[in-house]
């Protein structure tokens, strides 16, 4: 048998990724769900300060270890990312708090055509005719749902508004510090991970407390929350990002 291409071992390295990316996915949300739901630990922004806090203890070792080169992010940079990364993680908490679960899934559907319209002003990137029916499909079921649902409110309207273009301003971020400073996805993280897990877990435990009225600090902690929790703060998802 003839040995396998650079294409196919691209592509098998891509849809493993993928796959990676797919069930780490799910695995967080059912985590989520019963950190949350079984378990009553409703400080979302808290337990992603502690996520970023785990992701920049991994990052250090795997730099000290070397398998992860020293790389350069101007301070101006960072900071806009984490501006953009926490104003997401907060709307989206938010709109999920302020609107009904169906609603929020479809909302986070507009990032979708968002991101496209980034890519189109920014990078003047033309699309195809077939995925620009595609995102019209998108934003026609985006538009019934917003007018026939009737849990949304002006509040949570504006609130899953501002989630959607945050997290879309994030994403596309990313791509444009990946390209212009030629930063892997670990590279990214080791510069952002602390900035953000610092950042979080100052304005974490004050979000959720304004958004449920609990404190974490008087949160009953018991053996299955303390299982869960370690997992969820050591989540962490591949990207993949096809070079043009």
């Amino acid at each position: 048998m003839a040995p396998a291409s650079k294409a196919e071992k691209k592509a098998t390295v891509d849809a493993a990724a993928w796959v990676f990316n797919v069930v780490t996915s799910v695995g967080v949300i059912i985590v989520n769900k019963a950190l949350m739901a079984t378990y009553g630990f409703s400080f979302a922004t808290t337990l992603t300060g502690l996520h970023f806090a785990t992701t920049t203890l991994m990052t250090t070792l795997l730099r000290i270890l070397g398998y992860v080169q020293p790389s350069h992010l101007p301070l101006p940079e960072l900071l806009k990312f984490v501006f953009f990364a926490n104003f997401s993680i907060v709307g989206m908490n938010v709109s999920l708090m302020w609107n009904s679960v169906g609603f929020y899934q479809i909302a986070k559907l507009s990032m979708i055509p968002v991101s496209c319209l980034l890519e189109v002003f920014f990078d003047n990137i033309r699309y195809s005719r077939d995925t620009k029916l595609s995102i019209g499909v998108v934003l026609l079921g985006v538009g019934v749902c917003t007018v026939t649902d009737v849990s949304v409110n002006t509040k949570g309207f504006v609130s899953a508004f501002m989630a959607v273009w945050s997290t879309s301003l994030q994403q596309y971020y990313v791509h444009f510090l990946q390209r212009k400073y030629s930063l892997s996805s670990f590279n990214l993280l080791g510069h952002t991970a602390p900035a953000q897990a610092a950042s979080l877990l100052l304005l974490g435990p004050v979000l959720d407390y304004w958004l449920t009225n609990n404190r974490v600090d008087r949160y009953a902690y018991n053996a299955g929350s303390l299982e869960i929790l370690p997992y969820r703060c050591c989540e962490h998802r591949i990207y993949v990002m096809k070079e043009i």
